[in-house]
């Protein structure tokens, strides 16, 4: 089992979810999002294998999001991704992908990633 997960250490669901996955001696690739962006085809993917659309992964409360004047449309997966690759914060957290198997899962709640694990 090889685990990546999308991390924010400032998020308690976040560190949460990491936590479990320690707990369960796996030892995942940690990407912090906001340092280490992902590009547009990289959340395109991420989204893909959670069977989600980008803007199912948008934090809406973020005033990034609420203030921005750039949105491009919201069911334009391609354009929403590109937007998302500049501005990380509003990327929905923590999300976990099993590189192994293509499974991801979104950390909320962080016990959403044990369908991972077990």
């Amino acid at each position: 089992m090889s685990l990546k997960i999308y991390h924010n250490p400032r998020c308690s669901k976040s560190r949460k979810t990491l936590e479990i996955i320690k707990e369960a001696g796996v030892e995942p690739d940690i990407v912090l999002y906001l340092e280490d962006t992902p590009g547009a085809a990289e959340i395109l993917e991420i989204a893909g294998k959670l069977g989600k659309s980008v803007a199912e992964l948008l934090r809406r409360g973020e005033s990034v999001f609420k203030e921005a004047t750039d949105l491009p449309d919201l069911s334009n997966d391609a354009a929403l991704a590109t937007w998302v690759a500049a501005h990380p914060i509003v990327l929905e957290r923590p999300i976990v992908v099993d590189t192994s198997s293509g499974k991801a899962v979104l950390g909320r709640p962080p016990e959403n990633v044990r369908e991972l694990l077990f």
